[in-house]
Order: C-alpha cells, then structure tokens, then sequence
C-alpha cells in the first residue's frame, strides 16, 4: 500500500531543511505499510541507487579513458 506522496524540492545546496523535508516525506510515504512493505521500499529504493552509481561509474570510465586516449592522438597528429 504505497502512497502516492509527491517527491519534496529540494534546494541545490541540500540544507537540513531538506533533510527534515526527506524524513517526513518518507515517514507520510510508508506510515500506512506493514513492516515487510517498508523494508521492500527500502531495498527498492536500494536497488535503483545501485543502478545510478553503476551508470555513473561507467560514465566516469569512459570519460576517463577518453582523457588518456585524447593526448595521445594529439601527439602523434591524429
């Protein structure tokens, strides 16, 4: 039973008013579920961050390996 609570602004410089915004946003959000149904969300949720740190990573790589590759092309006048 998840309610459809919409996510809180939260500001570019993430105060603790944003905190206490995540917090009561969270607790609205799950205070109707059991307690299986809060540690599903929390895993759900747990598994979409896993996903965002992956793509992250690998953008981080491949940027990475596009730097080092770069001044070598430039070197030999590719």
């Amino acid at each position: 039973m998840m309610n459809s609570i919409p996510m809180p602004d939260i500001s570019p410089d993430f105060t603790i008013e944003d905190i206490h915004k995540i917090r009561e946003w969270n607790y609205e959000r799950r205070k109707g579920m059991s307690p299986q149904e809060i540690i599903d969300d929390i895993k759900a949720g747990a598994r979409e961050f896993e996903v965002l740190i992956e793509e992250a990573r690998q953008s981080m790589e491949k940027a990475a390996t596009h730097e080092s590759v770069t001044p070598a092309l430039k070197a030999e006048g590719l």
